[in-house]
């Protein structure tokens, strides 16, 4: 039996990690504790085979650009990090598995323009929560050796049935208006039950290293919130022909490249020796809109 400890156990990810471990009783045993205040640093990790560190402050539009929270952000997602896996460490923890990001990379695809991310691409993060979540990442790899594991996971945009941020923001809008711009874009997300899986497996299989796991499709912003209105019982006509105001729309709000840009993991970076992607994306929209 493997025994998992997860920090962060009521936000969203951890939460979901928690509950779908459940399906397996006989082989994982989690516990969650919170980060908050100072009780947790008097409890004992030891007899834990992995930390998925899951704890942290969100990608908040009004924050992450903010000079005067800087400094939050540091202390919670990375010096907070590296004392619980240097914790961990001592105590003899195996492996540790921090939730980083793709906002890492500090990319963000115009509309129009089509950006990849591969193994080259440098991290050049631009705001609060990927330069805290980049900081995390460099320490943790320091203090990776032989007998402890540290991975590094940089998912895209994560989506799930509760989930806050774009995909909320993108499903109201599928469930409230007539027409929607046709756009012809490419994104990667990722399912929160295909993460789950993921990080089962990395468990399971003792793994090491960076992971920047994706839905086994790219995704067209206009076929999800078409998807998403016919999920929810109605039709929504897809117009073509709004690239010109998406454009004019740019400097007003960052929300036009964030949901039009085509902005994707190579494939070859979300490779796995098992597959993770157990939900199609027909599936995860179906299930996060309540229908299956």
């Amino acid at each position: 039996m493997k025994r998992i400890l997860i920090t962060g156990g009521s936000s969203f990810i951890g939460s979901h990690v928690k509950a779908y471990l459940k399906q397996w009783p006989e082989s994982y045993q989690v516990e969650a504790i919170s980060l908050r205040g100072e009780d947790w640093r008097q409890c004992s990790f030891a007899g834990f085979d992995a930390i998925l560190h899951a704890a942290g402050i969100v990608h908040q539009p009004q924050s992450k650009d903010d000079p005067s929270q800087a400094e939050l952000y540091d202390r919670v997602n990375h010096r907070l990090t590296v004392e619980v896996a240097e914790k961990a460490k001592r105590e003899g923890v195996g492996q540790f598995l921090f939730l980083s990001s793709e906002s890492v990379y500090g990319l963000h695809a115009p509309v129009g323009k089509v950006i990849t991310i591969t193994k080259d691409t440098p991290l050049h993060p631009v705001d609060n929560y990927g330069i805290s979540k980049a900081k995390a990442e460099e320490d943790l790899a320091a203090l990776r050796d032989e007998h402890f594991q540290v991975v590094i996971l940089r998912p895209p945009m994560i989506y799930g049935r509760g989930c806050k941020g774009n995909y909320q923001t993108l499903a109201k809008l599928a469930k409230k208006l007539p027409v929607f711009p046709l756009v012809e874009n490419q994104r990667s997300m990722l399912y929160i039950d295909n993460l789950c899986e993921l990080i089962r497996l990395l468990v399971e299989d003792g793994a090491d290293g960076l992971f920047c796991p994706q839905n086994e499709e790219y995704v067209c912003t206009s076929d999800m919130v078409n998807r998403i209105a016919h999920a929810d019982g109605r039709g929504i006509l897809m117009v073509r022909g709004f690239g010109w105001a998406l454009k004019l729309l740019r400097p007003m709000t960052g929300m036009v490249d964030k949901a039009f840009g085509s902005l994707c993991y190579d494939r070859s970076l979300s490779d796995y020796p098992k597959n993770y992607c157990i939900k199609s994306f027909d599936e995860s929209i179906a299930e996060t809109e309540g229908c299956k």
